[in-house]
């Protein structure tokens, strides 16, 4: 199942508003936003992926619509998904981005893969 269209125009929408330079990309079936060169939020399916960190995780997943990150088979501490339930609403989006952009600054991007020389 490809990733909601729809889920992804309001996440532009709110980032834009937000004043927040992104870049996407497509991983893992779905789709990311970068923020800074790192991963911020993103879309599996249906679900929003947020990265709101370590500090604010536990909160995070007692609020409507959260679970673990749990897309390896093994839970992303520091990562939510969030139901569509939890995001139907733009200020409870609008929310989620808002923290995840909290998050972004204290964030650690992934090591870019060196080429090899042919």
């Amino acid at each position: 199942m490809p990733y909601s269209e729809l889920l992804a125009d309001r996440l532009r929408q709110v980032l834009n508003e937000k004043k927040s330079p992104f870049e996407e990309k497509k991983m893992m079936g779905g789709l990311c936003f970068m923020v800074n060169g790192k991963m911020c939020v993103g879309i599996v399916k249906e679900d929003l992926m947020a990265r709101v960190g370590p500090i604010v995780y536990e909160e995070a997943l007692e609020m409507e619509g959260a679970r673990e990150m749990d897309f390896t088979k093994r839970p992303m501490k520091g990562y939510v998904f969030v139901s569509p339930e939890g995001t139907d609403l733009y200020e409870d989006l609008s929310d989620w981005v808002q923290m995840a952009l909290d998050y972004n600054p204290l964030a650690k991007a992934s090591k870019k893969k060196k080429k090899k020389a042919v």
